[in-house]
């Protein structure tokens, strides 16, 4: 459903420990950087339409907002713990540690804040 994404970050270096740490666990590649643009996954091209890509772009600390997040695909459960450990321990914040949810009975995921405040989600969907 979704090409690509762009977000905001008052902190580039800050956003690039955090995003750098929790893409790795989810096997996300970074695709570029600026002072003031990161880049994660890989843009669509007309021989692959289905590619997902998520900017990074330096600007004003974005207004909290609960409802407004951006949730990962995991292939494991252990990805989906390996992202909060790795965004703790880059300088996010807990906004839901890993566990089942009751979206459906093999939901499992996980919810961080970024360093701006910015909720981020990695979930599996696989019974185990």
């Amino acid at each position: 459903m979704l090409d690509h994404v762009s977000i905001t970050v008052s902190d580039i270096a800050a956003a690039e420990r955090f995003y750098d740490a929790i893409m790795k666990t989810l096997d996300i590649v970074k695709v570029g950087r600026r002072d003031d643009w990161l880049g994660y996954g890989e843009r669509a091209r007309p021989a692959y339409p289905d590619r997902v890509y998520l900017t990074i772009r330096k600007g004003a600390k974005p207004d909290d907002a609960f409802g407004r997040h951006w949730c990962f695909k995991a292939k494991w459960r252990t990805q989906v713990d390996a992202f909060w450990d790795a965004g703790i321990a880059a300088g996010g914040t807990d906004d839901g540690p890993p566990g089942l949810r009751d979206y459906h009975a093999s939901y499992y995921a996980a919810f961080l804040r970024d360093p701006d405040g910015n909720r981020v989600e990695a979930v599996c969907h696989h019974a185990v």
